[in-house]
């Protein structure tokens, strides 16, 4: 076999009673899962703000950022959610560089995932003890589910996952919002396909188990543009792209029809500059139509402390060491912006 096994690591249960959520924080928790439900659901006109690092490198420079973010969410409380990207697993292109904190609690060193699971935990329950402020990460891997089933109030399957069928059945059994990003080809009919398979109940194995999950109606789509046969980026933010996916879905029969839309990745042609701008023209195209505007419940921005990126050895305090990012004043101004117009 090709398979060398290195050692055995902790389950989910295992991790949960190490380093467990409190009662408050699980109040904490629950009264952000509600806020944030009511988004979906229409019984909240509130807009999302999903935004953070690419990649949630440095426990003490990601609880700094989320601390930052928490004092601005008590200025637009009446009108915006932010939920603190703290993404620990990162997808790579060609499986080479930087995978994310669970790979890597140390960026410089070994990969460990037992001590990565435990870095992950514990920058999560820091950050929602600090700020009370519930975080986003992606699902990379369904099988992870577990060690975090209980502190994340928003998950996000990116764009190489959306056609898996594990990552969808899994979703299906989610009490949480999940955005299913259109695929890299752009396929809207794709990503809202993702979407009505979680959405649905299935029977299907799961961590040695057979399992039935009762569908997640939380499910929706992220529009993250999308990149053509020749490797050129093609954004689809603008309002004929919405329009598109408002139409498709009124074709299908899902619950809660909703929609993210990512500033950053192909919508950007990664350019992290352009985000406000970006942004900007969204929350324009949301006062054009009414169905728009009840369609887009939010954003995702790509943003950190210091603008830019840089590689893993400079290590410059709350600089991305994934994709670039627009930094803390930039944020701040842009999130002001938001609730102004939203």
């Amino acid at each position: 076999m090709s398979f060398h096994y290195i050692k055995e690591v902790m389950s989910p249960a295992e991790l949960r009673e190490k380093y467990p959520l409190t009662a408050d924080l699980k109040a904490i928790k629950e009264r952000r899962d509600n806020e944030i439900k009511k988004v979906f659901t229409g019984d909240s006109d509130k807009f999302l703000v999903i935004i953070g690092p690419c990649s949630a490198d440095n426990e003490d420079a990601v609880v700094d950022y989320v601390n930052r973010l928490a004092k601005v969410q008590e200025k637009v409380d009446d009108r915006l959610i932010l939920i603190p990207r703290i993404y620990t697993n990162k997808p790579r292109t060609t499986g080479e560089g930087y995978k994310g904190i669970v790979h890597q609690p140390d960026p410089e060193g070994k990969p460990d995932l037992s001590e990565g699971l435990i870095a992950m935990r514990k920058m999560h329950i820091r950050a929602i003890k600090e700020s009370h402020l519930t975080a986003a990460d992606e699902m990379l891997y369904p099988e992870n589910w577990p060690y975090v089933e209980d502190i994340l109030s928003y998950v996000a399957i990116g764009a190489r996952s959306v056609e898996d069928q594990q990552h969808r059945l899994t979703v299906s059994g989610f009490d949480v919002p999940a955005g299913m990003k259109n695929p890299t080809s752009g396929d809207m009919s794709v990503m809202l396909n993702s979407c009505v398979a979680a959405q649905a109940k299935h029977t299907f194995l799961y961590r040695g188990s057979e399992v039935n999950t009762d569908g997640n109606p939380l499910a929706h789509a992220i529009l993250r543009g999308a990149t053509n046969k020749h490797g050129q980026n093609i954004s689809n933010y603008h309002y004929e792209d919405l329009l598109l996916l408002l139409n498709l879905y009124n074709e299908r029969d899902l619950a809660n029809p909703a929609v993210i839309v990512d500033a950053n990745h192909a919508n950007s042609s990664k350019c992290y500059y352009e985000q406000p701008r970006i942004v900007k023209e969204i929350l324009h195209n949301r006062t054009v139509n009414p169905e728009i505007e009840k369609l887009v419940k939010g954003v995702m921005i790509e943003s950190y402390i210091e603008e830019g990126n840089q590689s893993i050895h400079e290590k410059t305090y709350g600089k991305s060491i994934t994709d670039a990012c627009i930094g803390w004043d930039t944020t701040e101004r842009l999130i002001y912006e938001i609730a102004e117009r939203a």
